[in-house]
């Protein structure tokens, strides 16, 4: 497969100062070209919106019509994904928040980026990512025409030892 290059996604620092989002400069690991830290910031923004239980801020990370696999359920809008996070965050995933790490950032168009993240869900109490929760997720990242990145698909996998 061929990555393209592309240096027009934007800084990550603005990208995630318009969505009130603290940058996290640990987490880009050695992807620090500028397209990548700016592609990493969705992610960025799914932990932060984890670490607080916001619903909302979870839902607004995704393209209206985005899709997100958890666990067996495929939720398919915006929408959804919010009611579902914040039924979530409600019951089994408060005080829950979950940490990754990117191990693959790949540009497949000018617009469309594909993200490998390995990390999981950290429950309350804890401060680290069980080995037995070790989740291996793929992000698919688009650009709109306004600059703006949204998260169109999302979908985790266990990684077994």
């Amino acid at each position: 497969m061929t990555t393209v290059a592309t240096t027009t996604w934007g800084s990550a620092a603005a990208l995630l100062a318009a969505t009130g989002t603290r940058e996290d400069t640990d987490y880009y690991r050695g992807f620090t070209a500028e397209d990548e830290k700016a592609v990493l910031t969705v992610p960025m923004r799914i932990q932060a919106a984890w670490a607080a239980n916001d619903a909302d801020a979870f839902a607004d990370v995704f393209a209206s019509n985005g899709s997100l696999l958890m666990g067996d359920r495929q939720l398919t809008s915006r929408e959804e994904i919010r009611s579902y996070m914040a039924e979530a965050f409600a019951g089994g995933f408060r005080g829950a928040r979950v940490k990754g790490w990117p191990i693959e950032v790949r540009f497949l168009t000018a617009d469309v980026a594909l993200v490998i993240t390995e990390g999981g869900i950290i429950p309350p109490g804890q401060d680290q990512v069980a080995p037995q929760d070790l989740i291996r997720a793929t992000w698919v990242v688009v650009r709109r025409s306004d600059g703006t990145l949204e998260l169109m698909s999302h979908q985790s996998s266990p990684v077994r030892n």
